[in-house]
């Protein structure tokens, strides 16, 4: 991956006005905007208060073209694997929809995984498919064998997710994928939690379907997403969504058209262009960064709240596993109530979530550690 400069973070924590009212540390929930996107977002929107749809103001085709190319390298897969949609659940609802399953099979999902990697495979319940979950682990490589320990002749899909949303672990994805190619098993990713944070290679890892929300550790829109699947494995799903605008040249109606685009027949009819320009906006200003340096910036943080959480008596997941890089810190301390500390926390412009009795943080690179000193500071009143 490209290694840029070290940036100023500095001047960086400036952009982001939620740093003069609040500390936000729910990153792998939802981010704040910047004022460099609100610029961009505005002048567009002036463009096209002037000339409506013939603006030259961010033009469809180029913006289109810079999210998937920068979207592309990060990833390590060909930007016309990539579709943008509207959010995770989205994205697997088209996977599950369109895999060829059959009565007897088996899909392994995750036991407590967040919500949008449950839901879209539950149809097929009906269909005399089986689901089943793999217990989770406190550490990967437990995990690892947890699921190898699951797999059976019947399952056909493993679709997890790249980091566990309460705890913070990351999953060991190239060992998981390595193991599933073998098995001839699909392997399906909620890449939510990670792309962003972790460097999730789907190519390198054997994952052939993914899913993810723009507004997380990529800073980018509510109501955002992507998705991906392997060129070589588009062909074989069933598509049940033909819209205006998932044939080739969508723009000339009549005659109707049988022959589909790449990838981005997902994208099914008019988009919220709107969100685009946003998604662009943030993507130029981390590929400027460099996401290497946003990774280790974004660990460096999580690394130095970690160290002063342990110092106040505090017990962390990330404990147990200690040799993987996570930026979700999750946290909890012998006697006290978790979700009183959220609340107090949040009584003071302190921005957290409550998962599984615990309390979580996500600093972004936005963020300082004076801002890490005051939270410990909070919670130590």
């Amino acid at each position: 991956m490209k290694t840029n400069p070290s940036p100023d973070w500095t001047k960086l924590q400036h952009l982001y006005p939620v740093n003069r009212e609040m500390i936000w540390l729910n990153n792998c929930g939802t981010t704040p905007v910047n004022t460099d996107t609100i610029h961009a977002v505005n002048e567009y929107l002036q463009g096209y208060a002037a000339k409506g749809g013939q603006t030259e103001v961010r033009r469809y085709p180029t913006v289109k073209k810079v999210i998937r190319t920068i979207l592309a390298e990060l990833l390590g897969v060909e930007a016309d694997e990539l579709s943008l949609i509207h959010h995770t659940n989205e994205g697997i609802g088209f996977i599950s929809l369109g895999l060829k399953l059959k009565a007897g099979d088996r899909i392994l999902l995750l036991e407590n995984e967040y919500p949008s990697n449950i839901y879209p495979w539950e149809h097929w319940k009906e269909k005399g498919v089986t689901i089943s979950f793999v217990p989770m682990s406190e550490t990967p490589d437990g995990f690892l064998e947890n699921l190898k320990s699951a797999i059976t002749p019947d399952v056909k899909v493993v679709s997890l997710s790249a980091v566990h949303w309460c705890t913070g672990m990351p999953f060991p994805l190239e060992e998981i994928g390595s193991f599933l190619a073998e098995k001839g098993i699909e392997f399906v990713l909620d890449g939510a939690q990670g792309v962003g944070l972790l460097p999730v290679r789907p190519r390198e890892m054997g994952i052939s379907y993914m899913a993810f929300p723009a507004w997380k550790w990529l800073l980018g829109p509510l109501g955002l997403g992507v998705l991906y699947i392997a060129k070589e494995k588009l062909e074989g799903l069933n598509f049940p969504f033909k819209g205006t605008g998932s044939v080739v040249n969508d723009e000339v109606y009549l005659p109707y058209r049988e022959e589909l685009k790449g990838t981005d027949r997902y994208e099914i009819s008019t988009v919220n262009f709107i969100d685009w320009v946003y998604f662009q906006s943030t993507l130029e200003m981390l590929h400027k960064v460099g996401f290497h340096n946003s990774m280790e910036r974004i660990y460096e943080l999580a690394d130095y709240l970690s160290d002063k959480l342990r110092d106040a008596g505090w017990k962390l997941a990330s404990d147990h596993f200690p040799d993987f890089k996570t930026g979700i810190v999750v946290a909890e301390k012998e006697g006290e109530s978790m979700e009183n500390m959220v609340s107090h926390l949040k009584k003071n412009g302190v921005m957290c979530a409550l998962r599984l009795g615990r309390v979580r943080f996500s600093p972004h690179i936005y963020l300082a550690k004076e801002q890490l000193d005051r939270v410990v500071d909070l919670l130590s009143r």
